[in-house]
Order: C-alpha cells, then structure tokens, then sequence
C-alpha cells in the first residue's frame, strides 16, 4: 500500500485519537475492540484498567498496528497512523514493556543502540530512572575500572555488576541483572528515546514495591511534557 511521508519532528504535540476503532485479531473472530473511541490530548498521562481480556493490550496492539484495525482511525498528531510506514510510525513511540528485552551488550548500547547520545544524557536518563542513586558524572571518570569489573563479572551469568556504569556487561535477556534492575533500564531507555509519546505496558505488575515506587517517580519527574498512555 502507498504509505505518507511523514514530517521529521512528527509527532511533536502528542495528541492521539481513537475514532470509532474496531478490531479483531483474524476474521470470522469477535472483536477484541469495538466501537472504541479515546481522545488523548497532549502532554495528558492517561491509565487504562480493566479485567484480564478487556482489551487493554489490544490499545497498544492497534497503536503499533501490530493488527491492523477492520474499522474506525486512529489519528496522531493530525495523521491517520494507517496512511504512513510501519517503521515511521513505531520509531517515533515509546513503550516500556512488562518483560523487557535486554540484549548482550553493554548497558551504554541496551539504552543508545544507534550511538546518537551523549554520556550526560544517558547518565541523566540512568538517573531519572533511579538505577543509581549517585552523583556519578560520567562513565569516561570510571570507563577502566569498570571494563576490568565487567569483564571479571562476565564470566558469571548470575554475577550482578558492584557498580552500575555505561560499559557495564549486560547478558543476553538482562539475566545478570534483577527483574526490577531490567524494568528501570528500559525506562531508562525510554527516557532515552525521549519520544512525545510513551506506552508502559503493566510495567510494575511483576516487581518489588520499592521499584514500583522508583518507576512512579520516575514518570512523575520524566515525562513532562510528554504524552504517557499506562496499561494496568
């Protein structure tokens, strides 16, 4: 299908409207969404609960366009999301996922795979997101002692780094870190990404009450200015 280009800054409000969406997952099947209408204005954080089944996931599943919608729009920002490329549509959101994926690198290329940042801006997301609670400046100050350490850690799949810094080792899956450890770097990721609009996904449903409390400080203090659509 012909796809829009779409302009560079795109979404740069964060308005989403859901107008008369419906959606099911394969035809001859109910539909998980119908008759579904939503207008989020920008900037607004808005949470969506609802029982297991209620069609809460399949918000974020017609947001993606991961199922693509048998009715209605979905507008951002003034453009119908099923008029433009599926690349420019997800590159421009967020989302923190509920089982996040880490990839085995290092956390420097878990948060800036495209190497766009700079240190101060993912020490400051690393920050936002309550990984370390430290004044650490850069991870150049610490850049060789931290390669030594995470070298030795390494060799360890259950081993979590003594300290947290950009070149630290992350194994596949983030399983040298804590499920909570890996839920505040993909918000820190997130942060990151710095997108207009964010989708969080039942982040907090598996983790400790105190990272539960980090994560809500976190979007209280991170995201201003920006849209937060929360799944619960």
């Amino acid at each position: 299908a012909h796809t829009i280009p779409v302009p560079e800054e795109w979404p740069s409000k964060g308005e989403v409207i859901f107008s008369d969406a419906h959606l099911r997952y394969r035809p001859g099947l109910p539909y998980a969404l119908e008759q579904f209408d939503l207008h989020i204005q920008p900037g607004e954080r808005v949470g969506i609960v609802g029982r297991t089944g209620a069609g809460k996931s399949t918000i974020i599943m017609a947001l993606f366009r991961m199922v693509e919608l048998a009715q209605g729009k979905i507008i951002m920002d003034g453009i119908d999301i099923s008029t433009i490329g599926l690349n420019d549509l997800r590159s421009r959101m967020s989302i923190i996922p509920q089982d996040p994926t880490l990839f085995a690198s290092t956390i420097r290329s878990n948060l800036d795979p495209f190497n766009t940042r700079t240190d101060e801006q993912l020490w400051a997301a690393i920050r936002q997101a309550h990984l370390v609670e430290d004044n650490t400046e850069t991870a150049s100050t610490n850049k060789e002692t931290s390669a030594d350490n995470t070298d030795h850690k390494s060799s360890s799949n259950t081993t979590q780094p003594s300290q947290i810094t950009l070149d630290s080792i992350v194994e596949e899956g983030g399983t040298n870190f804590s499920l909570g450890q890996r839920q505040l770097l993909a918000l820190a990721r997130a942060l990151v990404r710095n997108s207009k609009i964010t989708i969080c996904d039942e982040a907090t449903s598996s983790i400790d009450f105190e990272t539960d409390l980090k994560i809500q400080k976190a979007m209280s203090e991170g995201f201003k200015g920006r849209t937060l659509l929360c799944i619960a």
